[in-house]
């Protein structure tokens, strides 16, 4: 056996590139820059890096009051945080978006943030409207008395029971019309509230012009994954005066009108799909329909202001991977899922990347159930006919075909999620100028003018193991404060 040559003992010799980065970063002149850049950035994990620079200018006098450029920076860019809302991405961004959905939520059920407290006398629901069945499926049955009755397979699940959700037949099991439904989810709300603002004006013997005179419809809802795959919508509804949450509705448009519009409204809900491949279909909403009335803040009711605005903001950063896909999409990058690339005279060209599929990783090797791969391949099938193009399955297969918004609400309903950020995005920038101890800047007579490039996402390898480090403190503090330390 022949000795190791001297390139290969240097190698050998050298710390994994991590180590390497994180000493290059330690023994860097303004070491400290760096760490308080990734204190600062509230433990994400998924950081945007960015380079550019930004002047703060005089507009009377045209002098530049402050400058800033990233390759002033150790790691030369400037890290943001990334924002996600997912909790499988990033946990310290979802629960900052976790939490303006609830303060959203609240606002639009007690007050606040813009909105008057007198919203809280106004007529509310808690709603869900849910999928049909589209074939049994394993569960977990609970008696009125809480007590666990056998499934149809005629075994006692338990709660974590992976089987939870899954076909009893996966060969009798309607999988197109599971994943249609998922795609014309949005749809389906978007009816349900037409024929809620129809059913409301009929209930009042009103036409509908008429009744948008007196009244509004406003909304919130948030859209949560089901065991078995399929989405399903919890929405707060509430009635308005004409001019939104300032005003009071009539005393005739009550409670009980609101609930059994409602009702009316989800049976009359119908979207036809036709398709030569698999036949018409109809789509509709399930029969479990659960509407309750939202109690006052303070009463004892299940159903309170506070506890409304908690369940929503926890489903708020929820994707599809709470059922057991994915969270991210399973196009190839290179050919974007078409399996090939055009040269510049029209040519395709197979993509080498996919081998033509179309795919970022080929299907039988996902990491997901039986149940939720033939779901994703389902999608992937149905996104190849012409007729259902528009939905653009492939592109949210690993979704399950769902491509709505996860939450959103009418226009009066509250205030918006762009507007908590801009208070906290000026809370900040204030906070920044204390800390650097510059002088008050009347905005009327500043501007700020800069560029910015995208350089990429996460920490270098260095970076990484300092922000683990930081992340580590940081939860040992926490601990500590916990247990009574001081």
């Amino acid at each position: 056996m022949e000795p190791p040559t001297a390139g290969a003992r240097f190698a050998a010799s050298r710390p994994p590139p991590s180590p390497r980065d994180l000493l290059h970063l330690v023994n860097h002149p303004d070491f400290d820059r760096a760490q308080r850049q990734i204190e600062r950035l509230g433990d994400c994990t998924e950081p945007v890096r960015l380079t550019g620079h930004a002047a703060t200018v005089d507009t009377t006098t045209g002098a530049v009051l402050r400058s800033y450029n990233s390759s002033d920076e150790p790691t030369g860019s400037l890290l943001a945080t990334c924002g996600n809302r997912l909790a499988s991405r990033c946990p310290a961004c979802s629960r900052i978006y976790a939490a303006d959905t609830y303060h959203l939520i609240r606002a639009g059920l007690s007050g606040g943030k813009t909105v008057p407290d007198t919203v809280r006398t106004h007529p509310r629901v808690f709603v869900t409207l849910t999928p049909p069945s589209f074939g049994p499926v394993h569960n977990r049955l609970a008696t009125p008395g809480g007590d666990i009755r056998p499934c149809r397979c005629r075994k006692l699940h338990e709660l974590n029971d992976a089987l939870i959700g899954t076909p009893l037949n996966p060969a009798t099991y309607d999988y197109e019309g599971a994943v249609l439904f998922n795609a014309y989810a949005s749809a389906l709300w978007a009816r349900f509230t037409t024929y809620l603002r129809r059913e409301i004006a009929a209930a009042l013997g009103m036409t509908q012009k008429a009744a948008h005179t007196v009244l509004r419809i406003s909304f919130a809802k948030v859209a949560e994954y089901q065991k078995r795959g399929l989405v399903h919508f919890h929405a707060v509804i509430r009635l308005d005066g004409p001019d939104g949450n300032s005003q009071t509705p009539p005393s005739y448009a009550t409670v009980t009108v609101l609930t059994d519009a409602i009702r009316a409204a989800a049976l009359r809900v119908r979207v036809a799909v036709v398709s030569d491949a698999i036949g018409e279909r109809e789509l509709t909403w399930g029969e479990q329909l659960d509407v309750r009335e939202i109690a006052a803040f303070g009463t004892d009711a299940e159903f309170t202001d506070q506890a409304v605005a908690a369940y929503v903001a926890k489903y708020a950063t929820k994707s599809a991977d709470a059922s057991g896909t994915l969270d991210h999409t399973l196009l190839c990058r290179p050919c974007q899922g078409r399996g090939a690339t055009l040269l510049p005279h029209g040519t395709p060209l197979p993509c080498t990347a996919c081998d033509g599929t179309g795919q970022a990783r080929p299907l039988t090797r996902l990491p997901v159930a039986r149940h939720v791969r033939q779901m994703i391949r389902t999608c992937w099938e149905l996104g190849e006919l012409p007729e259902f193009a528009h939905l653009k399955l492939r592109k949210w297969a690993h979704m399950l075909g769902f491509r709505g918004h996860f939450s959103t609400k009418s226009r009066s309903y509250s205030t918006t999620l762009g507007a908590l950020r801009d208070v906290r995005r000026a809370w900040r920038t204030e906070q920044a100028r204390i800390r650097a101890g510059l002088p008050d800047l009347d905005p009327t007579t500043t501007l700020v003018v800069g560029h910015w490039d995208y350089l990429g996402s996460g920490y270098s390898p260095g970076a990484a193991l300092l922000a683990a480090h930081v992340w580590h403190s940081k939860e040992l503090k926490r601990q500590f404060a916990a247990e009574g330390g001081c």
